[in-house]
């Protein structure tokens, strides 16, 4: 009997612990974020710190946990809040400036330029930019050129040397692990699935990825030059003999203006606002400066409302979150604006490579629906490609920045097949069927050329919806969308030379035509989705998933684990895919 009851206080016990440390938890989720929410002030002669050295998305993302209210989140650290609070501190009478300190900043370069652009106008108020860094990455530098004055420290170093992309390729891989990817794709140019199937770049894919590389290093010089006045041949020569290693070469080239100590950096700063030297500098960083101007920003009497509505990362066939696109936030925004009197447009903003067709179509469906209704504009950031385009391509009106890589009008599928793999370790699968086509696909069978032949036949049917809603929505003969499909890549300034979209620009651009649309001068922004999150299953999985990352980044390296990462990506993607070629990490 005492057992029995040693057993049954412990379970006791085991049970009260779990319930106290649940709301234990909650409570300390609740400190935290009633923390975070805190308002920072800005004090008279402050210098604005640009520091952009976390992930910079272009919609830092609303979250409502239905059950606990009060840990709904609305970060203000987006690409565009960040924007909002540099033109706020252009107005601001206590922020004498902006200093970009240090960065390695982890954002695209449609985002850079979008920033360079915010940070050009606050130096027409006539308040002082300027850079410092020890190591100037290509970003780093491609945003710092803006500054007025830029620092170099004297160990320093500089990037300073053109473009590239690596691919990594698979098929030997597949053939000594047993483990291979059945592929059926249509397009010439699309390229995700080729490392596949082959050990070397095609001619195709090689001429693709140079013509863009190409065209975003023009841009990126353009846009130097301007700022530093080094002719582009001069750029090209610099990265060509690497005339920036160092601080004395960049000196000399003109990148830079002068080569200082940080603290030597810190004084200067407070020379530009008026302090002493022995005194501390007075400075408050973006992100807590974003939130203080977002509290500020004009709050119009309009009722007038113009939507945006962030379409970022891939698309799924699902919800999706901060990271994922899919049709059911996307689709209840779109039925949220439309249903809403006062919003008079709708700005769709998509940083998407594309991926699940389904998704894809069904997003359109819900945007040809609101289009009938409102305006619906497109601005597109630094991918708009496959499956991003195809979201896009009915809109009234598409806007790009010459950098936004987009296009991709093409389609593949692919399914992991094991057999290799599972004979090599002795494992045997039988099938037993009623009948014919029961078994359309298994991952221990090789697929039959009946099977292949059902599924070219259903990547060829959305290949032709896909190129049909190009041609409606872009007003374009099916011919002349087939000379620019084939899954063909194309940045924004040739996507406009074709007709894939209208204008070249930014957000800003996009929500001015969507008022001019509307007949509108005065109005509100409303930002969507909203995303729900249940917060039981997260405590579920509490700890899990950031404890495995780990582990395997401790144990393969960063580059190994991204490599196995983007192969645990493509084996995971169901059904036909309409997906940027390849993966982009541009050096």
């Amino acid at each position: 009997m005492s057992f029995f009851k040693r057993v049954l206080s412990t379970v006791t016990g085991i049970i009260v612990f779990c319930v106290l440390s649940f709301f234990g938890l909650v409570f300390l989720i609740a400190v935290l974020g009633s923390g975070s929410e805190d308002m920072a002030q800005v004090k008279p002669n402050s210098v604005l710190e640009l520091k952009l050295d976390f992930p910079i998305k272009d919609y830092a993302g609303k979250t409502v946990f239905k059950q606990y209210a009060f840990l709904n989140e609305d970060k203000k650290n987006g690409l565009f809040n960040i924007i909002d609070a540099i033109n706020y501190a252009a107005i601001d009478d206590k922020i004498k400036g902006i200093s970009i300190d240090n960065n390695f900043i982890r954002a695209g370069i449609s985002q850079i330029k979008e920033l360079r652009r915010a940070l050009s106008k606050f130096k027409e108020s006539g308040k002082f930019v300027v850079a410092y860094a020890d190591i100037f990455t290509q970003k780093d530098y491609y945003l710092s050129s803006v500054a007025d004055t830029i620092y170099l420290n004297p160990a320093g170093m500089m990037e300073f040397k053109g473009l590239y992309s690596e691919r990594l390729y698979f098929k030997d891989f597949q053939e000594k692990t047993g483990l291979k990817m059945e592929v059926v794709r249509l397009g010439k140019y699309k390229s995700a699935v080729e490392p596949f199937l082959t050990n070397e770049m095609s001619d195709n894919n090689r001429e693709q990825i140079s013509v863009y590389l190409n065209a975003l290093w023009t841009e990126m010089k353009k846009d130097i030059s301007d700022s530093r006045n080094i002719s582009s041949e001069r750029l090209n020569m610099i990265a060509d003999s690497l005339l920036g290693r160092t601080p004395d070469l960049a000196k000399g080239s003109k990148l830079i203006d002068r080569v200082a100590y940080h603290d030597e950096y810190i004084d200067a700063l407070k020379q530009a606002v008026g302090v002493d030297t022995n005194k501390d500098l007075k400075s408050i960083t973006i992100e807590e400066y974003s939130k203080y101007a977002a509290s500020r920003v004009a709050n119009y009497t309009s009722k007038d409302k113009i939507a945006v509505i962030y379409a970022e990362g891939e698309i799924i066939y699902g919800e999706g979150d901060q990271n994922k696109v899919g049709q059911g936030a996307m689709n209840k925004s779109l039925r949220k604006v439309r249903k809403d009197k006062n919003v008079k447009a709708v700005v769709l903003r998509i940083n998407s490579p594309g991926g699940s067709a389904l998704a894809s179509e069904l997003i359109w469906r819900e945007i040809e629906l609101t289009k009938k209704e409102k305006p619906v504009i497109v601005s597109m950031g630094n991918l708009a490609a496959s499956g991003g385009y195809y979201i896009a391509s009915n809109a009234d009106k598409i806007i790009a920045e010459p950098t936004t890589i987009t296009g991709s009008i093409g389609v593949f599928g692919m399914l992991p097949n094991g057999k290799g793999l599972s004979e090599r370790m002795g494992i045997n699968a039988e099938q037993v069927v009623t009948n014919k086509n029961a078994v359309t696909y298994s991952f221990f069978e090789p697929l039959s050329d009946e099977q292949r032949a059902f599924i070219k036949e259903g990547i060829l049917d959305i290949y032709d919806l896909f190129t049909s809603r190009v041609a409606q929505g872009r007003n374009l003969t099916r011919e002349q969308v087939e000379d620019i499909a084939q899954g063909r890549v194309w940045t924004g300034t040739d996507a406009l030379k074709n007709g894939l979209v209208d204008e070249l620009g930014g957000l800003d651009l996009a929500l001015e035509r969507a008022a001019e649309v509307a007949e509108i001068k005065d109005y509100k922004i409303r930002e969507f989705p909203v995303f729900e999150k249940d917060l039981d299953k997260m405590l579920r999985e509490f700890g899990l998933i950031k404890a495995k990352e780990t582990i395997l980044k401790e144990e393969l390296g960063e580059e190994s684990y991204n490599m196995l990462k983007e192969i645990k990506s493509l084996s995971e993607k169901k059904g036909t895919q309409l997906l940027f070629p390849f993966s982009t990490e541009i050096k």
